[in-house]
């Protein structure tokens, strides 16, 4: 079998770890690829380098793609995202005297708790709240701007791109309020002693993409074989990772100089979905912390990308139903079935879904009928239809 190299760019987060697996556990070379993966300072230096085409492939931001191809971030680019990476994954944290500010207000400090979490926050400082999150147009700002805004609130905040890797010290310096961000550098700022964590992202939205596999959709059209075979490996690897038995080896692989360079117990909180909310603080479970393959996760639903589109459109101003039809075109259902069904890969029976809709696990249609979606709630109990009318 003739080898392909495959230059793959990512920013040093748990929710690497099906491009890292798929590299370390030789899923990658199985298939004929060797996976070449460059780790990147910042969600913008890793933009650049795949618009640019430095890049073969990379693990981004869900909005990214969207972003991008609305010509809103970076060099003009079409980017399509083959794949969802990883579904949730992210945490909500405040800086230690924000966080006493917040108890000040009546904040229980709880971890679960939307509803009640919002106006203790929003309530606690006497200025605009000064938000850190990984990019302009993530997963973690979209999921906190839909949060106050459904949520009733009046807001007064101002947003500050912070590479995660950054992010514990931006909170040290007293530089950020609220700070938004992937596993572990919320951990991170625990550790250190300089913040809390409030929310977990998955109380916002219980199953919103969070990472993707994107490339250029000219490169996608040009490398079908080279396509495939990375599909066919990451699928492979994000199954592995959603194994409990294999969740002691992923912590060690992850932790590794090479990949996140970060103590075990680092990793391990997102990899088990147990959290020291704070220094010295008891753990808090929170079940589907993070999910790699379970659910469909993998799968890149058009009503997902819609939903992106919708609130891209809210914060730009842009076009509405210009910014959902761009975001539904990134995603990739159609190279998904082609690569992954072949190899037995179930299939829902339909590209798009009611959005929110299911308070449980619950079995849908499938091409092997052994296809269980959910939880997929939002906090506010809305659910989101594109295929209805406004």
């Amino acid at each position: 079998m003739s080898t392909q190299r495959l230059t793959c760019g990512y920013v040093p987060l748990v929710d690497s770890a099906p491009l890292i697996v798929a590299q370390e556990l030789r899923f990658a070379a199985d298939e004929g690829i060797e996976l070449n993966l460059l780790p990147q300072p910042s969600w913008a230096a890793l933009r650049d380098l795949l618009a640019l085409g430095h890049l073969d492939v990379a693990h981004m931001l869900s909005p990214m793609p969207t972003a991008m191809s609305l010509g809103l971030s970076g060099p003009p680019a079409q980017i399509d995202a083959l794949m969802v990476l990883s579904a949730n994954g992210t945490v909500i944290g405040v800086s230690s005297m924000m966080a006493d500010a917040m108890r000040a207000k009546g904040w229980q400090s709880g971890f679960d708790d939307p509803a009640g979490t919002v106006g203790p926050m929003l309530a606690a400082l006497n200025r605009p709240l000064r938000v850190g999150v990984p990019f302009p147009y993530s997963m973690h700002r979209l999921l906190f701007e839909y949060w106050i805004r459904e949520a009733g609130a009046a807001a007064d905040i101002q947003v500050i791109t912070t590479p995660p890797p950054l992010m514990a010290d931006a909170v040290r310096a007293g530089e950020l309020d609220v700070f938004c961000v992937g596993e572990p550098w919320g951990s991170v700022a625990v550790s250190a002693g300089v913040g809390e964590l409030i929310l977990p992202g998955v109380s916002i939205w219980a199953q919103a993409p969070e990472k993707v596999l994107a490339a250029r959709r000219v490169w996608i059209d040009d490398n079908t074989v080279a396509v495939a075979g990375l599909m066919r490996a990451v699928s492979r690897a994000a199954r592995w990772l959603d194994q409990p038995d294999n969740r002691v080896l992923a912590i060690e692989i992850l932790a590794r100089s090479a990949h996140l360079n970060l103590p075990l117990s680092a990793v391990e909180h997102a990899l088990t979905g147990r959290f020291a909310t704070r220094t010295d603080g008891p753990p808090v479970h929170v079940p589907d912390f993070v999910r790699f393959f379970e659910g469909a996760t993998n799968f890149p639903w058009r009503s997902q990308a819609a939903w992106i589109g919708a609130q891209i459109a809210l914060i730009t101003g842009i076009e509405r139903a210009h910014a959902i039809t761009v975001a539904q075109g990134t995603m990739r259902p159609d190279s998904y079935r082609m690569h992954l069904g072949p190899v037995g890969v179930d299939m829902p029976g339909a590209s798009a879904k009611v959005e929110g809709a299911l308070a449980h696990a619950t079995p849908v249609a499938s091409t092997k009928g052994e296809m269980i979606l959910g939880p997929d709630a939002f906090f506010d109990g809305r659910t989101y239809d594109f295929a209805a009318p406004d």
